[in-house]
């Protein structure tokens, strides 16, 4: 059973832990295009299949949508943030994805988000792109920006020849126990929503829940990481089991974000969140001992 001193918000339990999370390469892509619906459409291929580096070339999610007031050229936006363990890889899985679901989605457009006096921290986008013109790309400066003008069937691909990267810091998280499957997913739900207004910050799991929490290691040695069975209801008489008594579903959530601070905004407005929903009987967070990421965001200090 968890051994970790006990804290409480609102009657809900709250583990005296910590959620260890990693810095990471992050970037920012706004993708714009003529309808709101298409904007929606693209930015959830861009970022699908995107929800972990345990399997995932890249984890990636929807930050906020855009006015047209807000987006680069008045038209409905999103931006979009991308997290990787190296600018390589970032850079690779970022090209990839918006060649694939960028380019391919009518009317898009897709311009950097971030940008850095560093250029050295630059990734190549459009630069890699306008190959796909054949010949007929055609450059374009737009103030101190380049862009590639792309000819595609419906008119012109534009894309931002480069986009900035940062350090980023991904794997803030919290761990909801809940009495049934309906109260833990409400529950959850009700943090997802809050937690998505915290600027700088993107939940890179299908609507922001993670049903299948993992651990490090398996049993079978092809597998860097497996189910973890200490949050599994189904199998306490078989494993040493985390589980505070009554406990017949587990969610968690995962946040990655530009730095330290906004993740620990999102993991406090999910926590109080949470505590005001019913059926909660725990929150506590994930974690390696403190020995595999340096960025450890303990719970007591979300608490006022």
């Amino acid at each position: 059973m968890n051994t970790h001193t006990e804290l409480e918000l609102n009657g809900v339990s709250i583990c005296d832990t910590f959620a260890e999370a990693f810095t990471t390469v992050g970037t920012r892509v706004i993708v714009t295009a003529m309808t709101e619906s298409w904007v929606r459409t693209a930015a959830a291929e861009v970022s699908g299949y995107a929800t972990s580096v345990i399997a995932c070339d890249a984890e990636a999610g929807i930050e906020r949508f855009l006015s047209p007031d807000e987006s680069p050229d008045g038209r409905p936006g999103a931006s979009l943030m991308f997290f990787a363990f190296s600018r390589s890889a970032l850079e690779k899985a970022v090209a990839n994805r918006v060649g694939q679901c960028i380019l391919t989605c009518p009317s898009t457009a897709c311009y950097s988000g971030y940008s850095d006096s560093n250029k050295e921290k630059n990734i190549a986008l459009g630069n890699q792109l306008r190959f796909f013109g054949d010949g007929f790309q055609v450059s374009k400066k737009w103030d101190n920006r380049r862009l590639w003008r792309i000819p595609v069937m419906d008119g012109e691909f534009i894309c931002e020849d480069q986009v900035g990267s940062f350090k980023g810091v991904a794997g803030g998280n919290l761990i909801i126990c809940a009495t049934d499957q309906k109260n833990g997913l409400l529950a959850t739900e009700a943090a997802v929503s809050a937690m998505q207004k915290v600027e700088h910050t993107i939940l890179p799991f299908p609507g922001g829940i993670v049903r299948s929490g993992s651990k490090v290691g398996s049993r079978y040695p092809k597998l860097k990481a497996s189910t973890n069975d200490a949050y599994c209801p189904t199998i306490r008489a078989q494993t040493n089991s985390d589980l505070p008594l009554g406990t017949g579903c587990v969610y968690e959530i995962v946040i990655d974000g530009v730095s330290f601070d906004p993740v620990q905004q999102a993991m406090k407005a999910g926590l109080y969140t949470i505590c005001q929903q019913p059926g909660i009987l725990q929150v506590t967070a994930g974690n390696y001992g403190g020995k595999l990421g340096k960025h450890h965001f303990h719970l007591r200090d979300l608490i006022d």
